[in-house]
């Protein structure tokens, strides 16, 4: 077995990585800050196109499909919903409580070109699935390359 020397200042953080954290999570990452306000956390979304569609898909876990609200308005897509706890029990009685409760809310920006009023959602353990389709001018079209015939 080697035996290695204690370095202490190894293990310490940077300043400027506690820094670099700090700022991320305060700005590319503000739901964890919201978190630790006691603010319910914002959920963490997926969104992707296929060639006729646009899928956001949101992580949801412990909320029924009745507490969710979307809305798309423009080209915005608002998700607002609430998570409710599920049984009264005292503060003070705690031990430990991580889990956040109330409203959320979580707004996105999707490209132009969707057929809206054709969107269909559907939830299932705990992932909300929104389809989007796309209209048909912005599907993409493939064009066949003829070959030049020689005269």
């Amino acid at each position: 077995m080697a035996i290695e020397r204690w370095h202490p200042f190894t293990e310490l953080m940077s300043l400027r990585q506690a820094m670099d954290r700090l700022f991320e999570d305060s700005f590319v990452r503000p739901s964890r800050v919201l978190a630790a306000l006691g603010e319910t956390a914002m959920p963490a979304l997926d969104v992707y196109q296929t060639p006729n569609e646009v899928v956001v898909k949101a992580a949801l876990p412990g909320v029924k499909s009745e507490d969710v609200s979307i809305d798309i308005t423009g080209n915005t897509l608002t998700i607002k919903g609430e998570h409710k706890a599920e049984q009264e029990v005292k503060k003070e009685d705690y031990l430990y409580q991580e889990r956040r409760y109330g409203s959320f809310s979580r707004s996105v920006v999707l490209p132009s070109g969707l057929k809206p009023d054709k969107a269909e959602a559907t939830m299932e353990d705990g992932v909300l699935t929104i389809t989007i389709p796309k209209a048909e001018e912005v599907k993409p079209k493939a064009i066949k390359v003829k070959a030049k015939e020689k005269k």
